[in-house]
């Protein structure tokens, strides 16, 4: 059933934009979310794929051994667009609202672009176990190392020459624990069906809190 009062993005069914025409495998994967985000896996069809992409099944088979292959592969497409942080630069004069601004962004990009993914990777999880779990673990680590460069420059005025939790082996860990902070509540709300308005209207002020408690535990942990 639909929930009417989610008004986070949806992918719609219909063509790829006309960017992806000479790329079909780029296509392929495009459709090939669209058709797993409106049916799931079990009731997606490699014919409504050649029919959304365009492309003929043996294309599809050229580039991929069959619908659990082509399932991963949409899995490890949406996961890595997550990364991407080039040219981000987080909002404001201090510490506290750089982090700010980054922990929205952090989240707005997960719920917005992997909600659906997750819930499918959810209900397939006895038939994906691995890949439910790598869902999880890969967009959090991988999103965690693009965040941990950004939290170095935002906060490396705190350390005051000294070595702070950003820097070293620390920070890849120390980065984890903002996105557990930050994410995690969120996502798990949205998970449960609670409406992008609701959410949105409410993360500036969930973030803030959330993170000035991460920065006195960093204070606290600098001054040992």
């Amino acid at each position: 059933m639909v929930n009417k009062h989610n008004d986070l993005k949806r992918p719609r069914l219909g063509r790829p934009p006309k960017d992806l025409a000479g790329d079909v495998k780029a296509r392929i994967l495009y459709a090939a979310q669209l058709v797993f985000l409106k049916r799931g896996y079990q009731s997606a069809s490699l014919d409504e794929i050649a029919e959304t992409a365009p492309a003929s099944k043996p294309t599809i088979y050229a580039h991929f051994p069959g619908k659990e292959a082509l399932f991963e592969a949409v899995v490890a497409r949406v996961l890595g667009g997550l990364t991407n942080f080039e040219g981000f630069e987080p909002k404001g004069r201090t510490v506290q609202d750089k982090l700010a601004s980054l922990g929205i962004e952090v989240v707005e990009r997960f719920i917005e672009e992997t909600l659906g993914i997750t819930r499918a990777t959810i209900a397939e999880a006895d038939r994906f176990p691995a890949l439910s779990r790598h869902v999880h673990e890969a967009g959090r680590d991988q999103a965690a190392a693009a965040v941990s460069h950004v939290l170095n420059d935002a906060t490396h005025t705190l350390s005051r020459g000294s070595k702070g939790p950003f820097s070293g082996k620390r920070s890849l860990a120390t980065a984890q624990i903002f996105m557990d902070l930050i994410l995690l509540p969120m996502l798990m709300r949205a998970l449960m069906g609670e409406g992008g308005k609701e959410l949105r209207s409410e993360l500036p002020a969930f973030v803030r809190e959330r993170v000035s408690f991460f920065l006195a535990a960093c204070e606290a942990d600098w001054g040992k």
